[in-house]
């Protein structure tokens, strides 16, 4: 299934003109199409301590499927949309949800949305994936961002400033954590042409499953069998609460973003658990037009073939408190993208990770500083 599921996918791909999704009709009065995503990733791995591959085979690399999205989107008719996707390689549920918009055309747009969607939180997570800066995102926005929840919530948008609340709980493969609230708030303080400055506040407030939090991340690699940094199995907590911090400049075709995440966990019976994390960026797009800007979150402009992105990020993770020792990760990633097509994309980065985290029963610190080349092809539409 998943072999003629990925031929099909494929055989879209390569038939869509340069715009982004397949118009099939109008169904009831719903315009409907149909997107998707099709990435395949390779790793090269320059191992430290641990053996990123995972396998016993002495290999030192990773190759595979990333993801292969598939998605109908219906709009209309009076404001209503709805979506139902799929990733048929991870075997999990997408953006499945029905939502309705009042206002817009010089007035403030409201959007009410029930369904599956991802959370108000984090500009890096809430950003298309078709369009990511780097191959994986930075260790801190995987760790502490919410992603997708079955809920419902409200968003306000006036073009210059917005807002977004919401309740959610467990997702559609019933695999995330306990119930809870979000919201995110943004505002443009300043947009003239060819330069905009964006800053955002976001705060998610969720239960635990079980009373149980663990909290873990790859190595800036989503292929990677190891997870550096691990607070390890926390059996005594009641509540995770995480504030992120946002902020990002654009200006021609430079961007500048970073995002800082707070996070506290309620112990039963015993102190807090409070880590931290962010990250820092720069691209480049040179001979771009820049980026585009809507609802809050910056949109890539892809005119016409041949755009190139050159990028820099550096991320800090620290999952140290107390007697919780889950060590500490920082990571620079050297980038390059090139948009074959406006739904064709490569991608190329260097990860160079420095990690710290007290061995198991001894305390010993022990450091782990691997080097990663990754590579991605990306077909979308």
């Amino acid at each position: 299934m998943k072999r003629l599921t990925l031929s099909l996918a494929l055989a879209a791909a390569c038939s869509t003109p340069a715009h982004a999704e397949i118009p099939l009709g109008t169904v009831a009065g719903s315009d409907i199409a149909f997107e998707g995503l099709f990435q395949v990733d390779g790793y090269r791995f320059d191992n430290d301590r641990s053996d990123l591959d995972g396998r016993d085979d002495g290999r030192d690399r990773a190759t595979g499927v990333r993801r292969l999205e598939l998605v109908l989107k219906g709009s209309g008719p009076g404001g209503f949309a709805w979506t139902l996707g799929y990733d048929a390689h991870g075997e999990a549920w997408l953006d499945n949800n029905l939502s309705w918009s009042f206002g817009g055309d010089g007035a403030p747009k409201h959007t009410f949305l029930l369904g599956q969607a991802k959370q108000p939180n984090s500009l890096e997570e809430l950003s298309s994936t078709r369009n990511n800066d780097f191959i994986a995102k930075a260790a801190a926005t995987g760790v502490f961002a919410t992603g997708r929840r079955l809920g419902a919530s409200w968003a306000y948008d006036a073009g210059g400033h917005g807002a977004t609340v919401g309740w959610f709980g467990h997702n559609l493969d019933n695999d995330a954590g306990g119930a809870g609230y979000g919201a995110r708030a943004w505002w443009v303080p300043l947009r003239d042409e060819g330069r905009l400055l964006h800053l955002g506040l976001s705060h998610v407030d969720r239960d635990t499953r079980a009373d149980q939090l663990r909290l873990r991340a790859r190595p800036n690699a989503d292929m990677a069998a190891v997870r550096l940094v691990d607070s390890g199995a926390l059996a005594d907590v009641d509540r995770l609460a995480t504030t992120g911090l946002e902020a990002m400049w654009i200006q021609g075709p430079l961007k500048l973003q970073g995002e800082y995440y707070l996070a506290s966990a309620d112990r039963i019976g015993a102190g807090g658990y409070d880590v931290d994390g962010g990250y820092a960026s720069l691209l480049w797009a040179p001979g771009s037009e820049g980026w585009g800007y809507r609802g809050g979150l910056p949109r890539t402009t892809v005119d016409g073939a041949g755009l190139w992105q050159f990028g820099l990020r550096y991320d800090l993770l620290d999952l140290d408190d107390g007697a919780v020792r889950g060590g500490r990760m920082q990571a620079w990633t050297l980038g390059v993208n090139w948009y074959w097509r406006e739904n064709a994309k490569l991608m190329l980065n260097y990860v160079d990770v420095a990690s710290r985290r007290a061995g198991p029963g001894s305390g010993e610190v022990l450091h782990d500083d691997p080097s990663i080349v990754e590579a991605r092809v990306q077909l979308h539409w």
